[in-house]
């Protein structure tokens, strides 16, 4: 009697579900681990001025200029530092609401010649509710109830 040998007739093959395992993990930690919040991405030294602080600025369309005179309109990046695109973007973000409040949050270290852009900008599309952001001076209790 002759005895087979099956081995041979065995496929080779890749088992994909350890690869699929790893790959899952990967994803699930580059996802925990970024951040989506463009405070952390954007390091802001605000100017210092005492003041009240204003409640309504939650609706405002916030038109940030890093110390480089770089500029962000809510979470989209001008790309070009000109009026033009500044202008183009900012229309794009805020439609026809030309009513809606604007925050700029320009940093302390920003060159004077781009604030000056993003004022001449709004005016140009006809914003005319502009706020500033600053910091409360050095050393100073914040008001009460107002944060």
């Amino acid at each position: 009697m002759r005895i087979r040998d099956h081995r041979a007739d065995d496929e080779p093959e890749i088992n994909l579900v350890p690869l699929i395992d790893v790959i899952l993990v990967l994803i699930i930690f580059f996802v925990v681990t970024a951040t989506f919040d463009a405070r952390s991405v954007l390091k802001l030294e605000l100017p210092r001025a005492s003041g009240e602080p204003v409640s309504d600025a939650s609706k405002a369309l916030i038109v940030l200029v890093n110390a480089d005179g770089r500029y962000f309109v809510d979470d989209r990046e001008v790309l070009r530092d000109d009026l033009e695109s500044l202008k183009t973007t900012i229309a794009e973000v805020a439609g026809s609401d030309r009513d809606r409040q604007v925050m700029l949050r320009a940093d302390a270290r920003t060159p004077y010649q781009a604030v000056v852009t993003v004022y001449d900008a709004l005016g140009q599309l006809g914003f005319r509710r502009i706020m500033s952001a600053t910091a409360p001076p050095a050393g100073a209790a914040p008001a009460e109830g107002k944060r």
